[in-house]
């Protein structure tokens, strides 16, 4: 590869690997005080189509960006209602959030809009500006780094900058703060936490709120950078994948991050290998398209298959707390 297309791989990278990066913090949220959350998927698809819809009819990014946070802050707190409150089974919850998500949208999308399910595209002016562009053009030619700075490092938006920085301030807040202290707690020992004097419940309900905002800007960044419209099923599961990260990553943030990075770096190259011919000692042709895009759905199963039995889980994960009178 030349250095134009390397640092175009490493752009498309970082882009691709925000909403994966988002979800997996809010995995890691959710779990480490004890609630598993296979729903990610669906509220990143519910923000997702809040956003599309508040952006389409008012054309505001701030509007756009409230709607999707209020979905996925609403989808938290009936995952926590539901899992939290009434103790019910929180694998069969997030799965119904999913598939609730996955026909309600659609069903939504017709009924306002009538364009199958999709929205219509969002204005221009509600779509996310680039940061730094005039830097990035200013060090084009820069000897050796130019390039690798002006198009994978600078001329982004603010969630790809953001998504890093949420990164660093979730380590933050799990390893150094009372919260983050008391929020782990919970997930390893609630009857230590309750005994402590404070509510368990109340701990993963706000670890839940979290979640919410996280899987919310997720969502969001889909519609407001990445597509300009909502389409059905736009999330593709990345939800499922962000769990894959989360888990190889021990349920750490800054390990999730490399590992949605990896997801993301995939994810880039394989639009690059699209065409590109095998050689002939393998038949010739070009590689098939549907082998590439399948390179990390893949990558998430062998990564789960070779490490989710070394990974070890909060202990007290999936168990529903039951509060002593």
């Amino acid at each position: 590869m030349d250095e134009l297309t390397i640092a175009a791989v490493l752009g498309s990278t970082l882009r691709v690997s925000v909403p994966l990066i988002l979800c997996a913090l809010a995995g890691v949220l959710s779990e480490r005080s004890g609630v598993i959350d296979l729903g990610l998927e669906g509220k990143m698809l519910l923000a997702a189509f809040a956003a599309g819809a508040a952006g389409a009819a008012s054309g505001s990014t701030a509007l756009a960006l409230a709607a999707a946070l209020a979905a996925g802050v609403a989808a938290s707190m009936l995952h926590g209602f539901a899992c939290v409150t009434h103790r019910g089974d929180q694998v069969v919850l997030g799965i119904a959030i999913t598939m609730t998500a996955a026909g309600l949208t659609v069903v939504l999308g017709i009924a306002w809009f009538g364009l199958g399910g999709q929205t219509p595209p969002l204005p221009e002016a509600a779509r996310l500006d680039k940061w730094f562009t005039g830097a990035a053009a200013a060090v084009q030619d820069v000897p050796l780094v130019g390039r690798l700075l002006g198009l994978a490092v600078l001329g982004h938006d603010a969630f790809v900058y953001g998504a890093f920085a949420a990164v660093a301030a979730v380590w933050w807040l799990l390893y150094r703060t009372r919260f983050g202290l008391r929020l782990r707690a919970a997930g390893e020992n609630p009857a230590m936490v309750e005994a402590a004097g404070l509510s368990v419940q109340g701990l993963r309900y706000r670890a839940l709120a979290l979640n919410g905002v996280l899987c919310a800007l997720a969502g969001a960044y889909l519609v407001l950078a990445m597509n300009p419209s909502f389409l059905p099923h736009m999330t593709a599961g990345r939800g499922y994948m962000a769990l894959a990260a989360m888990i190889f990553g021990k349920w750490h943030p800054v390990g999730a991050m490399w590992a949605c990075l990896l997801f993301g770096f995939l994810d880039a190259a394989s639009i690059r290998l699209q065409g590109v011919p095998l050689p002939d000692a393998l038949g010739g042709g070009t590689v098939p398209v549907q082998a590439i895009q399948a390179l990390p759905y893949v990558l998430t199963v062998v990564l789960l298959a070779g490490f989710i039995g070394r990974a070890v889980a909060p202990k007290a994960l999936g168990r529903p707390h039951v509060q002593e009178r």
